[in-house]
């Protein structure tokens, strides 16, 4: 396979002679090799390779398979509790007798540190510069112990700060396609500690996010225990209209896929449309995955992939072996040949041509709206009641209007005003198509003598600095500096919340108003209560939407009849005067995008940050823990570990904690009473490494509602005293009296940006077990990680239906022995049972839960000699 090492081996499985293997979806192929190539009969056995390989009959037969990704990745906010563990692991098999130095990843780990800068500065022409600095003094102890982690632990890597974000490094640097490894070649696959790992996918990379507790498993050598999913094939035909960007497309595909259903399932993209996509357009496709539901959204590689991976800076060597490789194991795809369509378990077309301007709001991800609709759109929220479309304003206040000042000149917020605008996120930042049809809007706009309002938040945050390299050497850079678009840090920023402080004067023109402003954002997420507190309308958009909405100053705007300003003549100016056609993009993509500027960027990644390189770690093997440290601390969840297992206990009288950050918070008055002020707080995510402030951290959203309430409120009542407290003091409270506790929800329990904390933090506060009509799958995945019982009414079942009001006191019966998905008996204080179904998944789940958990399990088995 090649020239320099013709000792090279790889599994062939168009070898094996089974006629199945040429059938199944491009995305099973790669699960199928992986459990050829680990089959040992004891992780994996022959009867996986059967299951898989049988795929058109056992997808829809709840079939368990082990996967055994070819590599982890991770980001800061997630990876840090990693590491926390990783270290706090090391002393627990130490206590146990064992040798700590056996706990390292034995599967190659990369760590991108990106989601800790925020957008403190803007405007300025030192933000960036400040904005870097403020992070690094905010987040030196964090930084510290990543840098300690990078040399204590083999086969793991850390990308400093200031590189760039997560998944575009991973698009544009990291990504193998096809692994060289150990004398074998084999397809690159992963999982991730966040939700949008999914990008990769557009690539030909099969991976996903899971649980910082699965994804840390991973680490240690063992498989994925999965249930062999449905492949949904998702045809694609025809060509998008010149004024169409690849935002368009995601937004169209994401709310037709949630209208479809693919939750829990794989969603395979062919047909002759997607040749029509770049790369970094299918990557975006691939990047919204969680937000219609799927598990991997995943593009096969063909050449338009092995061009991206010259353009990116690969060198001639390895695109012969990538291209050679999957060629020869039939891996290798052209999407205009339908004798390579596969099976699919259903099939579902886009025709490109229909597509349309849109964006997505006011408060999800899936809830796309024309541009042409918007400004009718919105003002039809701000008046329905309160929901994922309504705002619940009335009618009398919809014209409301608010003076203030802002740098000596007068200004009004209304209902819709624009107050932040941020091209931000990895969604689009990969993309130069649309990064650069945001350079040249701007330079049109400028040249009309357009502005945008200088009260607006604007920001640019590149997902690397190959962004910043080409938008400067194709002369768009100055033109986005002059509309406020100035680059202020490389990571998440705006996409995650650190959007950083709106002027005082605005906040207090909104509060005054109790008006729905808005922010626009080219990211994958727009939650209420996510982006800033005070946005309570989010859009996502492209980037040039981005700025176009900046420039007019509010969402309620139709541009196809309403100007978006007026130039130095005094004459009226419509978005079609300005927008660039895709035409006029791709030439200069041609031009100035070149393999050069990745080679140039990427080679000096992991040196490039000065402050990085001075920092000063611990040099031991097991980590020094600092008791004074508010970032990093050694956590609870192995006190008392012993070798011996205990059976499992029913849940006995346990209370409702739920029934389904602010500076007063019970996170803000615990690190108050460490002697912090309230501008040293810095983000919850930024404290994951901390127990004592994520244990108060979880169930703090401002947003939340709860059923004791009836009202939006971090707080619950402690059902014993009738007492309404925050969730955190509360749950001490049943903690101190020995009560264990329960959640009921809804649908979709643990949506959003579920992580490891997501669960680590319900199991600190005494949950034992939650009950929802259904499950994000990386929430459910941690709880069962963590140990918490994940339990799902019956179907047609819910609170509602079985009359709870959440007062009673709930015993949960858990019988010996136990299987999967069994059904489990719930008896209350009044006399009412009923049933539900656990939702321990597969036999190795059920494993983790004898142990308590599956970073137990790991320590247990690490302990042996």
């Amino acid at each position: 396979m090649s020239a320099t090492d013709p000792t090279q081996q790889f599994y062939n499985l168009s070898k094996l002679g089974d006629p199945r293997y040429e059938r199944l979806p491009f995305s099973i192929r790669v699960l199928l090799e992986s459990a050829v190539r680990n089959c040992d009969e004891f992780l994996v056995k022959s009867s996986d390779v059967e299951s898989i390989l049988n795929w058109k009959q056992t997808q829809t037969q709840t079939v368990e398979v082990p996967f055994r990704p070819a590599r982890v990745i991770l980001q800061d906010f997630t990876g840090v509790p990693a590491v926390v563990d990783f270290a706090a692991m090391r002393d627990a098999v130490m206590k146990l007798g064992g040798d700590p130095e056996k706990i390292n990843p034995v599967c190659p780990a990369d760590l991108v540190i990106d989601h800790s800068i925020q957008v403190d500065f803007n405007r300025k022409s030192d933000s960036l510069q400040k904005n870097q600095d403020l992070e690094f003094d905010r987040n030196r102890e964090r930084f510290q112990f990543l840098k300690w982690g990078s040399k204590a632990f083999k086969n793991m890597r850390i990308i400093p700060p200031g590189s760039g974000i997560v998944h575009q490094v991973n698009l544009e640097y990291l990504a193998r396609v096809v692994f060289n490894f150990d004398g074998y070649f084999y397809p690159d696959s992963l999982v991730g500690t966040d939700s949008h790992t999914t990008m990769i996918d557009g690539l030909g990379v099969l991976g996903w996010g899971v649980g910082g507790i699965e994804a840390e498993a991973v680490m240690l050598g063992q498989p994925i225990s999965m249930v062999l999913p449905e492949v949904v094939g998702y045809k694609l035909s025809g060509t998008p209209n010149q004024f169409i960007t690849s935002t368009d497309i995601v937004l169209t595909v994401t709310k037709h896929l949630r209208q479809v259903g693919v939750v829990g399932k794989f969603v395979e993209f062919f047909g002759p449309g997607v040749s029509q996509l770049s790369i970094a357009d299918r990557a975006t496709i691939a990047n919204m995955c969680p937000e219609y539901g799927a598990t991997a959204a995943f593009f096969p590689v063909d050449e338009v992939s092995v061009q991206y991976l010259e353009q990116t800076g690969r060198d001639a060597e390895k695109l012969a072996y990538i291209t050679k490789y999957l060629k020869a194991v039939s891996m290798f795809r052209d999407y205009n040949n339908v004798s390579q369509d596969p099976d699919f378990t259903r099939i579902v077309e886009l025709d490109l041509t229909t597509v349309v301007p849109c964006c997505s709001g006011p408060k999800r991800p899936q809830d796309r709206i024309a541009v042409s609709d918007m400004k009718s759109d919105f003002e039809s929220c701000l008046g329905a009641k309160q929901g994922f479309k309504g705002f619940q304003i009335p009618p009398e206040r919809h014209s409301t209007a608010v003076p203030f000042q802002f740098n000596d000149k007068d200004y009004t917020l209304n209902h819709g005003s624009v107050v932040i605008a941020a091209i931000t996120s990895c969604t689009n930042t990969s993309n130069p198509s649309v990064m650069l049809g945001a350079g040249l809007l701007a330079k049109k706009a400028i040249e009309c003598g357009l502005s945008v309002k200088p009260y607006i938040k604007t920001s640019l945050s590149p997902g690397s600095g190959v962004v910043t390299y080409y938008l400067k050497e194709s002369g768009v850079m100055d033109y986005l500096f002059q509309l406020g678009f100035e680059v202020v840090g490389y990571g998440c920023m705006t996409c995650i919340g650190n959007s950083g402080p709106l002027p005082e004067p605005v906040v207090e023109a909104i509060t005054q108003g109790d008006l729905v402003v808005s922010g626009v954002l080219s990211g994958n997420r727009n939650f209420e209560g996510r982006v800033h507190p005070n946005t309570r309308a989010n859009y996502l958009a492209s980037p040039p939407l981005v700025i176009a909405y900046a420039i007019a100053g509010t969402v309620r705007i139709d541009f196809d009849k309403e100007p978006i300003g007026t130039n130095s003549e005094g004459k009226a100016v419509f978005l079609r005067d300005i927008w660039p056609t895709r035409e006029e993009i791709q030439a200069v993509e041609r031009e100035f995008v070149i393999p050069t500027m990745f080679k140039e960027v990427y080679e000096k990644i992991e040196s490039v940050n000065e402050r990085w390189n001075s920092l000063v770690a611990p040099s031991d093997k097991l980590y020094p823990w600092d008791t004074n440290s508010t970032y990093i601390k050694s956590p609870p969840f192995f006190d008392g570990l012993t070798m011996k297992l205990q059976p499992p206990q029913s849940i006995h009288e346990a209370y409702v904690l739920l029934n389904w950050g602010t500076r007063n918070s019970s996170a803000a008055r615990y690190l108050t009473s460490r002697g912090l002020s309230a501008r040293d707080y810095n983000s919850y995510g930024s404290r994951r490494g901390n127990d004592a402030v994520m244990a108060r951290g979880t169930f703090a959203n401002i947003r939340l509602f709860n059923k004791f309430l009836n009202k939006q409120a971090p707080k619950t009542i402690h059902l014993p005293t009738e007492e309404t407290m925050d969730v955190f003091d509360a749950a001490e409270r049943y903690i101190q009296s020995g009560v264990p506790l329960v959640i009921l929800a809804g649908k979709e329990y643990g949506s959003g940006s579920s992580r490891d904390w997501a669960a680590k933090g319900p199991f600190l506060q005494g949950i034992k077990a939650v009950v929802a009509e259904s499950y994000e799958r990386i929430h459910r995945s941690n709880l069962v990680g963590m140990g918490v019982i994940p339990l799902e009414y019956l179907a047609g079942d819910s609170a509602e239906s079985l009359g709870l009001s959440g007062r009673e006191r709930y015993t949960i019966l858990i019988p010996e022995p136990l299987t999967p998905r069994m059904l489990v008996d719930v008896k209350l204080d009044t006399g009412k049972t009923f049933q539900v179904r656990m939702r321990f998944d597969t036999d190795v789940e059920l494993t983790y839960f004898h142990h308590g958990g599956i970073l137990n399990y790991m320590i247990r088995k690490m302990s042996e000699n």
